[in-house]
């Protein structure tokens, strides 16, 4: 079959049971709820065949600067026919057309596509399982380490649009209470100094973002989120944190796989990489 044999249009909320099937079909991670805030803040691409949805790719604008470009998903019956490549393409036209710099996360398969796109590589981090419960390592420290509050929340947006470098106070809000056990924040000199988020997924509870201005600060919210999040974890960690690396090591997480985070026409990050310990997920940033 031909790609012009598909219909090409937006994701509506009465498709996301076709949606959530690529998802599972895939082995990924991700929700119902990870689709919505897709659909409320940025536009699926889907292409359909007889009415059903069989492919998609997905776009998230962040403070008019960039916007990401994820879960760009086949199924299986209809992969290698272009379909991917002409989502991955609409995409594209979208966000130039609206003057955001397209940013993604690509796996080793996939960088070699996005590369012949134009994109450049800007920085790497690796996906970390922890798959089994294990003693927290301990920590000699005498960082406090707060839960998230509504008083503390406005602060702690304004503090990630500086590392993060946009306002994505919208996507955090859909993050926020869907791992309470994982809301973290650390004040100091009357700012925040760093926070953590999670999210339950499908196939685990993944840890991200994390925010900090050191890496004690980072270990000491990992810590206190290890005490009772439950295996299985992701989390998708930044390459260049040794300290915070031994940690999560010691801590029992293993790599998965590397990524390699990409911008078209570009390789300077727009987030301040000193106090990115870990993203929201390659879908999200």
């Amino acid at each position: 079959m031909a790609v012009s044999d598909f219909e090409i249009g937006k994701l509506t909320a009465n498709e996301l049971a076709d949606a959530d099937a690529l998802v599972k079909e895939a082995g990924w991670n991700q929700t119902e709820a990870d689709w919505r805030t897709f659909l409320d803040f940025g536009t699926v691409h889907a292409m359909r065949d007889k009415g059903k949805v069989i492919a998609t790719a997905a776009t998230l604008p962040y403070g008019g600067k960039f916007a990401w470009i994820s879960m760009v998903l086949i199924s299986g019956y209809y992969r290698r026919q272009g379909l991917g490549t002409t989502l991955m393409q609409r995409c594209l036209d979208e966000l130039t057309a609206k003057g955001l710099t397209p940013v993604l996360d690509a796996t080793p398969a996939g960088r070699d596509v996005y590369v012949g796109l134009g994109f450049q590589d800007s920085w790497g981090y690796k996906r970390l399982l922890l798959a089994d419960r294990k003693v927290v390592p301990s920590l000699e420290t005498n960082i406090a380490v707060e839960a998230i509050s509504d008083s503390s929340w406005k602060e702690l947006c304004a503090y990630d649009a500086t590392s993060f470098g946009a306002d994505r106070s919208n996507v955090l809000s859909r993050l926020r209470g869907r791992l309470p056990e994982a809301e973290f924040c650390i004040w100091r000199g009357g700012h925040i100094a760093g926070f953590l988020l999670g999210r339950m997924g499908r196939r685990a509870a993944q840890l991200g973002p994390l925010v900090a201005e050191s890496e004690e600060i980072a270990c000491a919210l990992l810590a206190q989120a290890l005490e009772t999040v439950s295996a299985p974890v992701y989390i998708d960690f930044i390459d260049d944190k040794p300290l915070t690396a031994r940690f999560l090591a010691t801590a029992g997480f293993v790599a998965e796989r590397p990524l390699t985070r990409m911008l078209l026409n570009r390789n300077t990050a727009f987030q301040d990489i000193a106090q990115t310990y870990a993203v929201a997920g390659p879908e999200f940033g």
